[in-house]
């Protein structure tokens, strides 16, 4: 089974340090090497380091799926440059909007996305268009950060807490999953910033208890 805990930089908040897809694991060039080991090797996904804004908050700056990568317009045009250059074969576009933690407002696995309600009518067309997905603005538990909050892959979907029953069973009917509630790292809501998973396996953050995991790798079908 693909499941790990861990830290990053001292945090147990490693979704903030990580992006994943299905396809790749990127996080920050200055991470330590046991930290890239233990997210590459848990997801069996390529392992991609980078910075942005000269930070290793990767995990906020960009989102990621097997069709395409957006990125905050955060990124300097060196470190643009630099992730061009690894030739990925990925939709890669800069996302223009006063949104900037991407990460955190968009939700997504290889067939929808969830959106901050925020987001501009162009700019939801922009993420249907980059990660080739339909596109659905919603908040989850009050939430707007619905990328902060929870977590979707292709396997299986990881809902927050406050999510009320309605809320629950109208995404569950859109994105075709049973759905499971949980928080992380003891009690956080921010479930998408403790941990991160694809349909291979999930890292969590060292302080998230065997019962939030066991309801994480539950609800994400993880075997």
């Amino acid at each position: 089974m693909g499941v790990a805990k861990c830290m990053i930089t001292g945090s147990d908040y490693i979704g903030v340090f990580a992006a994943v897809s299905d396809r790749y694991v990127f996080f920050g060039n200055r991470i330590n090497e046991r930290s890239k080991r233990i997210l590459a090797e848990t997801l069996k996904a390529h392992p991609i380091g980078l910075s942005i804004f000269a930070t290793d908050l990767i995990g906020l700056f960009i989102k990621a799926n097997s069709n395409g990568i957006l990125v905050s317009r955060m990124i300097e045009d060196y470190e643009l440059k630099a992730l061009r250059e690894l030739n990925l074969d990925l939709r890669m576009e800069v996302l223009e909007s006063n949104l900037n933690a991407v990460g955190n407002n968009i939700l997504a696995n290889d067939r929808i996305a969830l959106v901050n309600p925020d987001y501009h009518p162009n700019e939801r067309k922009q993420i249907q268009d980059v990660l080739g997905v339909e596109v659905m603005a919603t908040e989850i538990g009050g939430f707007k950060t619905v990328g902060a909050n929870n977590i979707l892959t292709n396997k299986g979907f990881v809902i927050n807490n406050r999510a009320t029953d309605q809320e629950k069973e109208r995404i569950d009917r859109l994105l075709g999953f049973e759905s499971t509630r949980t928080t992380a790292n003891t009690g956080a809501l921010s479930v998408g910033l403790s941990a991160v998973g694809n349909s291979t396996g999930i890292v969590a953050g060292e302080n998230t208890t065997g019962y939030e995991l066991n309801r994480i790798i539950e609800a994400l079908n993880i075997e």
